[in-house]
């Protein structure tokens, strides 16, 4: 079950605080140029630190079995800067004004820059991983971007995004969330003990659900200056979430009307907005995704049941609650 108390991913992280700071310190070596103006970007964009969510898991699966190894450090800062360029190119792609509170690189620079900016993250990652000398490691980090890109894509070539299915959906978190965050796993048992790779990875790919579906679900529920990011962003730019899939089949005309008018119009006013957030709420779109949030958390715990009960399965096992219950 799902645990009351939704624990701080600082409280999660406490127990590895030093190794994450390591990974800060290499995340700063890995995007050292010799060209100042790649590093003004670099140093922008780590001086907004993020969740390290993904740096994390990597740390807390290497240690399941009781053999983390050194590597791992390393490992988790390539996750991250990989999950740094695709919030880069995603900003880019979505022409998004900003991120956490800040401007984006898009907005700030240019989009070029942008684009620029996130490929040589992507390539700096790539670098850094073959460096570890397993064609595995890299085919796992590459496969993941391989599906992270295939999933923009699928998106931005919808021609009817009111037409996309539960199915649809769940394929694009899958590629664009869920790949990444259960690659960061299984990378992190690779180089501990490999044989919980498997579950570890099912693992992570459940979690990668939770978590987007979650991040779905605050577009609707909270405000701006809790999420760092406008609110409503989705429907002004016409992404079609598990909320609204959910909701429109529920909807009466004059609802469907007010919902194809936001996706008509190129740039809906909030009260539009508002409109379709309050439909989809009325509707039972917020709670359908939240019951889906949960059975993918729930899935999640229950890859944990065959480890050991030891202290990073069970922190694993709160990460979990973290992503199912966070408010932003």
């Amino acid at each position: 079950m799902l645990d009351a108390a939704i624990p701080t991913l600082e409280g999660l992280q406490e127990p590895i605080a030093l190794r994450l700071a390591e990974v800060q310190s290499d995340l700063k070596a890995m995007v050292e140029a010799d060209f100042g103006a790649v590093n003004e970007v670099s140093d922008y964009l780590l001086s907004a630190r993020g969740k390290m969510l993904r740096p994390t898991l990597v740390l807390l699966c290497n240690a399941v079995g009781g053999k983390a190894t050194p590597e791992a450090v390393r490992l988790a800062a390539v996750v991250e800067l990989m999950h740094v360029a695709t919030l880069v190119h995603d900003d880019a792609v979505d022409h998004s004004p900003e991120r956490r509170g800040m401007p984006t690189v898009n907005s700030r620079w240019s989009h070029q820059v942008a684009v620029i900016m996130g490929d040589y993250l992507y390539s700096r990652a790539l670098v850094e991983i073959t460096g570890f000398g397993s064609i595995e490691a890299v085919h796992l980090l590459a496969d993941a971007s391989n599906r992270m890109s295939i999933g923009e894509m699928r998106q931005l070539a919808a021609h009817d995004a009111l037409g996309a299915s539960q199915d649809d959906y769940y394929l694009l978190c899958d590629r664009k969330t869920a790949s990444l965050i259960s690659a960061a796993c299984e990378l992190g048992a690779m180089y501990g003990d490999p044989a919980y790779r498997k579950t570890l990875a099912e693992y992570g790919r459940d979690l990668g659900m939770t978590f987007q579906i979650t991040d779905d679900l605050l577009d609707y529920n909270q405000t701006a200056d809790v999420t760092g990011k406008p609110n409503g962003l989705d429907l002004r730019e016409h992404k079609v979430t598990l909320p609204l899939i959910a909701a429109l089949p529920r909807l009466d005309a004059a609802g469907r009307a007010a919902v194809d008018d936001v996706f008509a119009d190129p740039h809906p006013s909030a009260d539009k907005i508002d409109r379709v957030v309050e439909l989809v709420r009325n509707a039972g779109g917020l709670e359908y995704a939240q019951r889906k949030a949960r059975d993918y958390a729930e899935a999640a715990k229950g890859r944990l049941a065959s480890l050991p009960d030891e202290p990073a399965v069970r922190i694993l096992d709160h990460a979990v609650d973290f992503v199912v219950g966070r408010s932003r």
